[in-house]
Formats: structure tokens, sequence, C-alpha cells
């Protein structure tokens, strides 16, 4: 089976002419509200591509947008998830520019109450069916780091996005079965260790040996994923050339997706192709959730492209 750890979230998205500038004051050509959360968009996800149940270790409020993120959890069978009755639920802002590149102002609400407690709690009542776990840094740091650590006990593999990346501890990598950062973040965590190599296939070479991590996988937008397995080989997967309406959880549902692959059984390799045609099709799409592709999407967007 597999879960998600992490956030769920109302968006409030502005699409604009270009990203704000301080002290400007521009009109928004739109605004739109979303279902979002790094945690809520990996698991809608997973449930839409294996159509089937996902656990979902969360927490939203007791408010009008509380019970819409509830209702929508119940349409797709996601358990786990946990009301609070007094804190309200998280909440995104974000900017869509015209060539669909985005940024992203958090309010964390019931996000940011997401304890401990209430992973032991979760890990010890389901831990038992979960074979693939899915994780994010929008929940707090503490929680974080105990789950990863309880996941390892358990023997749960991990898919570890390290976003947003100035939450991650390098001490966290050790273990850790699939690392997925972007390039941003994956700069941000080399330069933590110091890392000089001359090319980027040298840089993760060299980072999954001193982290320990099993396998990486970097995501580096429309350029070839770069892959260091965990019998320390180079891989590269090819992307799809694809024109970007917005990139809102385009790296959420490239998670899932893999999720989703490595349960059915495919290889990496096969699993990451899988996830790059669902990310790819998401970005010709507005919002997070509402662009999952379905699976007659993905079959076609692989049939066009031979690897």
């Amino acid at each position: 089976m597999i879960a998600v750890i992490g956030s769920s979230n109302i968006d409030i998205v502005y699409e604009v002419d270009h990203f704000t500038e301080p002290g400007e004051t521009q009109t928004a050509l739109s605004l739109n509200h979303y279902y979002g959360g790094k945690g809520a968009n990996q698991a809608v996800a997973a449930a839409k591509l294996s159509n089937q149940n996902i656990l979902f270790s969360t927490s939203i409020g007791n408010d009008s947008e509380g019970k819409k993120i509830k209702n929508r959890f119940d349409k797709f069978n996601i358990k786990g998830y946990f009301i609070h009755g007094n804190f309200h639920t998280g909440q995104a802002f974000i900017e869509v520019n015209r060539v669909g590149e985005n940024k992203i102002v958090s309010n964390p609400g019931a996000n940011g109450v997401h304890s401990k407690a209430l992973v032991e709690k979760f890990l010890k009542e389901n831990g038992e069916d979960i074979d693939y776990c899915l994780i994010q840094n929008e929940i707090p740091r503490e929680t974080i780091g105990f789950a990863l650590e309880s996941l390892k006990e358990k023997e749960i593999k991990i898919i570890y996005d390290p976003a947003a990346k100035e939450k991650t501890k390098i001490k966290w990598l050790a273990g850790i079965d699939y690392l997925t950062p972007n390039k941003t973040e994956f700069n941000y965590l080399k330069e933590k260790l110091n890392i000089k190599e001359d090319t980027l296939a040298n840089q993760a070479l060299m980072f999954k040996k001193e982290t320990g991590i099993r396998n990486l996988i970097l995501k580096r937008g429309s350029s070839d994923i770069i892959i260091v397995t965990k019998d320390n080989k180079l891989r590269k997967v090819q992307t799809f050339d694809i024109e970007a309406v917005d990139t809102t959880g385009a790296g959420d549902i490239f998670n899932a997706a893999l999720a989703v692959g490595l349960y059915r059984g495919y290889n990496l390799q096969k699993a990451c192709r899988y996830a790059s045609a669902a990310a790819a099709l998401s970005v010709t799409k507005k919002g997070a959730q509402s662009s999952i592709p379905d699976q007659q999407e993905i079959k076609e967007m692989l049939s066009k492209q031979t690897f």
C-alpha cells in the first residue's frame, strides 16, 4: 500500500503578467482556488493513478476549507487524516506568470501542528500495511525527522522530496530509499557538503556517497532526469518537450507517479519515465490536483516517445 505523510492546503492562485517586484502593485489576470499542499497533491495523485486506497497522515482544520478537503479525501478513499478544532486549514498563495512559472507563499495553519504523536499513531495503526511512503517538508521539522526515523525502523520504503529545501537535515538522508530533489534543492544540499566536482553527474555520484541515500533522482525540468542507483550506476531518463501553462504541483505528481510505478513493480528507470510523463502532462493544465492526468493520457504520452 502507498502512504503519504505531509501537508494539505487550499491554493489561492493569481495569474499575473510577471512576478510582482518589491514595492510593486499589479492587477492579477485571474484568481482561482485549488486544492493543494504537497502531501495532498501526492496523496490524490497516487489515489487517482493507482485506483487504490491511499493512507495519508495530515492535518486539516474544522473550517469550511477543511470540510471541502475532507469530502475530497473521502471521494478518493484517502484515509488517516486528522481534523483539528482549533486551527484553520493551511493555505498557499501562488503567483503564476505568463510562461507557467510559479512563486509560492504558504500559511501552514493546521499543517504547523501536525505532531510526532499524530505520525506515531498513524504508523502504529497502519505501518504493517504500508510498502512505500511519500514525505516532504511542509510539516514541522521535528515531525519530519521523527517520521523518517520511524519509517526506516519499520523498513518502509521512503520517497523523500526535500521541499521546502531549508528544512532538510543532511543527517536524515542516510538510508533514504529514493531522494527526489529538483535542481535548486540539489544545489542547496550539495553546498552543505561542499561538493565541488566538475560535472553535475560527478556531483550526483559524490552526493550519494556522502549522504548514504540509496537512490538519487535529480529532477531537472525539461532536461534529462539524472539517476544514481543503489549500486552507484549513473542513468539518464529523457523527459518530454511540453509547453508549460502552470508548473504548480508537477514535482508532487512526479513523486506520486514514481511511487505508483515502483509499487507496480517497474524498475527505477521505467518508473521515472512513467512519472516524467505524468508530470509533463500536469504542466499543460492549471492548478495542482486539478492537473493530475489519468491513466489513458499517460499511456498516450508514453506511446508518442521511445526511450
